[in-house]
């Protein structure tokens, strides 16, 4: 298989969908000639013109509005919001219109808009350009949310996306566009609400999902040379989860550790923890316990944005407390 970035993954996904099918368009701030602030889209332009690469006004509920309108009238948009912490300025039309629609309506319409947003820190963007929303849209029924943490499945779950009916919010991490990894060719999807084993162990679990995947990895491989093998879960959709691979695993190893790039407080590792604790109980040797950022807006300074986010080392102090780590 051909080895690709993360971004690269991403736009492979887009223009074999948009050749696919014409009703596919994009639409997002500096998009066309720039190619988004990402370069996700700077290779489409030339080939699908400013009909299907639309740049859009600095105005996030109208894309929001607009590609949601879009959808309901038979199209395909995928929506580009330029970050995620951007998305809040487009609640109203994804939350109470395209999540709904589908319900309201008694399915006779229906609003397939992808949105795609990028999330996260460790760039030293300050407190407002720092954040991940995605317990935001996980919380909401109608929507479907997905976090790849690796290039094959950016493509594969980008493309299952393109298969649904319902309104997705596709969210990427800045820190893993120029991430590599083998993408098979074609339209190879990987489904939603299907989590994916990627390290076999038998000690404790480690959940995770989009960047902290590379987290949990190098945390395991820290643990294996302490003879702890820990077997690495990544989530991959946060809705629909795959509840019963992370449980089966649990059950397996018999403790779990959740990590996530956003505040441990209602957020998703609450949900994971709360849900396996139910299914898994007697075989649980200790509490599910969680990872996340430090209860604060993040900070600018590069050693304080360090401090405040999830790293291997973390881990294995989670892990020693946990007793997993002597």
């Amino acid at each position: 298989m051909p080895v690709r970035t993360y971004l690269e993954a991403i736009t492979d996904a887009l223009r074999e969908e948009m050749r696919r099918n014409p009703d596919v368009f994009i639409m997002g701030e500096d998009i066309y000639a720039y190619g988004g602030s990402y370069a996700v889209t700077s290779n489409l332009a030339d080939e699908f013109g400013p009909e299907r690469i639309r740049d859009t006004p600095i105005a996030e509920g109208a894309i929001a509005g607009v590609a949601t309108g879009a959808a309901m009238a038979g199209l395909r948009p995928v929506a580009e919001i330029m970050t995620i912490n951007f998305a809040l300025l487009a609640l109203d039309a994804i939350i109470n219109h395209a999540a709904k629609v589908h319900y309201m309506f008694g399915a006779r319409i229906k609003a397939p808009v992808i949105i795609r947003t990028a999330g996260g820190a460790g760039a030293q963007l300050g407190a407002t350009h720092a954040q991940n929303f995605e317990v935001y849209f996980a919380h909401v029924p109608g929507l479907k949310v997905v976090t790849p943490a690796t290039p094959a499945d950016a493509k594969g779950l980008l493309l299952a996306a393109f298969r649904q009916d319902d309104p997705v919010i596709f969210i990427e991490n800045t820190g893993l566009y120029r991430t590599k990894g083998e993408v098979p060719d074609g339209d190879v999807i990987v489904p939603f609400g299907s989590a994916d084993v990627k390290r076999e162990g038998k000690d404790v679990t480690l959940i995770c999902y989009s960047r902290q995947f590379l987290t949990a990895m190098q945390a395991a491989e820290q643990l294996s040379e302490m003879g702890i093998e820990a077997e690495v879960v990544d989530l991959r959709s946060l809705r629909p989860w795959d509840a019963e691979t992370v449980i089966n695993s649990v059950k397996k190893t018999n403790r779990g550790l959740i990590i996530e790039e956003d505040w441990q407080s209602y957020g998703i590792g609450a949900e994971i923890a709360a849900t396996v604790t139910r299914e898994a109980f007697d075989w649980l040797d200790g509490p599910i316990e969680r990872l996340g950022l430090v209860e604060a807006p993040m900070p600018y300074a590069r050693d304080l944005e360090r401090a405040a986010m999830p790293s291997p080392d973390k881990v294995i102090t989670r892990l020693r407390e946990m007793g997993v780590v002597r």
